[in-house]
């Protein structure tokens, strides 16, 4: 794990995140704890995209789902609620 101080960075400005930057996501540590994680755009772009492309795939499945048929109908919230927890028991 890259790792830099909070104080580093006071020190030193920007220059002391590029410097480790180049090697991968950079935790960033402040009061002996982990409180940031610095990525490249490049990353951060891959990052965008792969969220989007999960949740066009959430999508296309709940459409497919929808048209199968495979859907409940509640009247009410706490309807809902309740199907949702007797699954999950």
């Amino acid at each position: 794990m890259n790792t830099i101080s909070a104080q580093e960075i006071k020190r030193r400005g920007i220059a002391a995140v590029d410097d480790v930057l180049k090697d991968g996501p950079v935790h960033v540590i402040k009061n002996n704890q982990p409180r940031y994680v610095v990525i490249s755009e490049e990353h951060y772009q891959e990052l965008v995209s792969a969220g989007d492309e999960a949740y066009m795939a959430r999508v296309k499945a709940s459409l497919g789902d929808v048209k199968a048929g495979r859907v409940k109908k509640f009247k009410k919230v706490d309807d809902l609620l309740r199907a949702v927890e007797e699954e999950d028991e």
